[in-house]
């Protein structure tokens, strides 16, 4: 259908005058004023939608007639001000609210209703509110230190006698020997459940594991300068034997003192490998020497076997690497080109090494014996005899030394799946690359503790650090 061309609005009052007006007028009879100079209405244009489509107003605000806003009566004159108390409301029945002007005759009660019905849930008989709160008068200070009951108790803490420590739950009860609270029965939690060390290009970590009570490992990891300025890197790992007593204590003192006996060495001129040799010697003592002062509760268990552990370890220079080794603790290379074969640099102290040694089984047999993990070699006052492994190298080519203990190699005995499980950039991510290993060993079941430092090779100079 073909649109019509809107028409001028009929005026029913001229708008010069105000006077009414007839059909069909031209000018006003009054005052003479033309009718056709009055503007056309401007053309509506709807608003548009955000979706595109026009917004039509409904039916019943189309037909609301809102008022004028009324124009003050000269410029100086503000405009009216309304308050929410000038504004009558309706509640959701439709019952118009009382006035608050109406609240002076009397407050409303509870249950009245200006309709005489139920109450609109809206109600005045509060009192009103001043605008200012006055404070009270603040009391006397009383004689003395005020003390915050808030804080009281955390004022006054509770100083446990010397060489004892207090409860991480209950805050009361002393911890005993075996690390649970007197008081509660809380087990406290130790530092060795898991350890991290970053000391620039080799890092370590150690985790309790998710079926030992304890971390019976340890490690230490340190870096020194050869005479000659170069620089060295050192990481010892040690597994206490679980049989023997004190198996946690064994693995630490071990690792200190073959530490600091490399860090001692080394800087004299020491060859590397002569150093490590020494540096076994030297943790063999330090586990020997807690034997001979056996703890007190050991008196009513007499028959217990002496501290024991097994330590691996490495040297790197810019030029050599040097392990050293007691035990089924071990160091694989990894080299930074994975096209490039990996290796084991250590020879177990098991019974599954020496029946491969002898020929009177192939590995596989071997180490799917039960006897496969007994040692026969380890650091201890019981060791039968004590025999250090050392052993240098002299890469061709960069990489890394993985040296771990058996909770880690159980899930990647060979070479070659050790070599698949270190990150690719583990020469210039360190600690990274260790927690990758012992998080493979966790996933794997952790039936052990795992520990496991990376050394990267060849030494990077001094001051250098892991990206």
């Amino acid at each position: 259908m073909m649109s019509q061309m809107p028409q001028p609005t009929a005026l029913s009052r001229c708008p010069s005058c105000e006077e009414p007006l007839e059909t069909g007028d031209r000018f006003c009879g009054a005052c003479g004023y033309d009718l056709s100079a009055v503007p056309t209405p401007p053309q509506d244009h709807p608003t548009i939608a955000m979706n595109g489509s026009s917004t039509r107003p409904s039916e019943a605000a189309a037909s609301l007639d809102w008022p004028l806003a009324p124009e003050p009566a000269s410029s100086d004159t503000p405009a009216p001000v309304h308050r929410a108390t000038d504004i009558r409301g309706m509640d959701s029945g439709g019952s118009e609210l009382p006035h608050p002007d109406t609240e002076s005759a009397g407050a409303q009660q509870p249950g009245d209703h200006p309709s005489g019905g139920q109450p609109s849930g809206v109600r005045f008989d509060r009192p009103p509110e001043p605008d200012e709160y006055p404070l009270a008068p603040p009391a006397e200070a009383p004689a003395g230190p005020v003390v915050d009951p808030r804080t009281a108790e955390l004022a006054t803490p509770v100083t446990p006698p010397a060489g004892t420590k207090l409860c991480v739950a209950c805050r009361s009860g002393h911890v005993d020997s075996d690390g649970y609270c007197e008081n509660c029965g809380h087990a406290q939690p130790r530092e060795r459940d898991h350890m991290e060390q970053e000391l620039g290009a080799v890092a370590a970590v150690s985790d309790r594991g998710l079926r030992h009570h304890r971390n019976e490992d340890a490690f230490a990891i340190s870096s020194t300068a050869l005479p000659d300025g170069s620089p060295a890197v050192v990481a010892i790992v040690c597994d206490g034997v679980s049989s023997a007593t004190r198996p946690d204590e064994a693995s630490l003192a071990a690792s200190r003192a073959a530490g600091e006996a490399l860090l001692a060495a080394l800087p004299l001129g020491t060859h590397p490998q002569q150093a490590m040799h020494e540096a076994i010697l030297a943790a063999s003592e330090a586990v020997n020497s807690l034997a001979e002062a056996p703890p007190a509760h050991e008196e009513h268990a007499p028959h217990q076997n002496a501290p024991a552990c097994t330590l691996v370890g490495a040297v790197v220079t810019p030029a050599l690497l040097i392990v050293g080794w007691v035990g089924d603790s071990r160091a694989y290379w990894v080299p930074v080109d994975r096209t490039s074969p990996p290796a084991r640099l250590t020879e177990d102290d098991s019974w599954a090494a020496q029946m491969v040694a002898a020929g009177l089984m192939s590995e596989a047999q071997a180490y799917a014996d039960e006897r496969a993990h007994a040692i026969t070699g380890w650091l201890g006052a019981d060791a039968y005899e004590l025999e250090p492994h050392t052993a240098s190298f002299k890469p061709d080519r960069p990489g890394v030394v993985v040296v771990c203990t058996d909770g880690l190699w159980n899930y990647a005995e060979a070479a070659e799946e050790m070599a698949e499980v270190v990150p690719l950039d583990a020469a210039e991510r360190p600690l990274h690359s260790a927690q990758v290993l012992v998080g493979h060993a966790l996933d794997g079941g952790g039936h052990d503790n795992v520990t496991v430092a990376v050394v990267p090779f060849p030494a990077p100079p001094q001051g250098a650090g892991s990206a």
